[in-house]
């Protein structure tokens, strides 16, 4: 039906290592692939393949879970596109009490990846969070332009005065402060 591979971690893994809760439901237990460093796993591409008939309104949509969290959207694959590498967050863990997907025999919390067949229409829903971080990142993106400019504004009568070059310095000193600093673009992720 479907594999995934998490880039410089594993070879492909086929869907036998997930646990199958019902029809449309698999989850994989992190504690059995990478113990407590489940949060260390940043990417994994998911893939059709070529003898899985997934009807074309439907895809197959994958979540992340932190032990005693909820399910988190990553994002999902369908026959229009047959696979995607996505970016897992990992939601802060939550307690005990929280709800979780699990199989019937399993007692513990761990960290889980979830994949299930859901209506493609349904999760294009979805990415409207992807689209709010997007947006998010931008609106920092351009904050930082606006206090960099703020700092050599002069004042004539009603408008401000900038030097021409203004947009040149600012996207140099940005992009000297990302090679310098790793940190520096995690800053801006939300």
């Amino acid at each position: 039906m479907f594999g995934v591979v998490f880039p410089n971690r594993s070879f492909p893994i086929d869907i036998s290592t997930f646990t199958q809760i019902d029809t449309f439901h698999w989850v994989l237990d992190m504690n059995h692939f990478v113990g407590e460093a489940y949060d260390q796993i940043s990417e994994m591409c998911i893939f059709l393949l070529n003898n899985f008939n997934l009807p074309p309104d439907k895809a197959l949509a994958v979540y992340v879970q932190s032990p005693g969290s909820a399910f988190v959207f990553c994002g999902a694959v369908t026959l229009a596109r047959p696979s995607a590498v996505l970016s897992l967050q990992w939601p802060e863990p939550g307690s005990a009490a929280q709800m979780q997907l699990t199989a019937g025999d399993s007692s513990s919390l761990s960290a889980k990846i979830g994949v299930s067949v859901e209506d493609a229409a349904a999760l294009s829903s979805m990415d409207v969070v992807a689209e709010r971080k997007i947006e998010k990142l931008a609106m920092k993106v351009g904050e930082n332009l606006f206090n960099f400019m703020q700092s050599f504004c002069g004042v004539d009568g009603s408008k401000l005065v900038v030097p021409m070059d203004i947009l040149d310095r600012w996207f140099k000193k940005f992009q000297e402060k990302a090679k310098r600093d790793p940190g520096f673009l995690k800053s801006f992720a939300l």
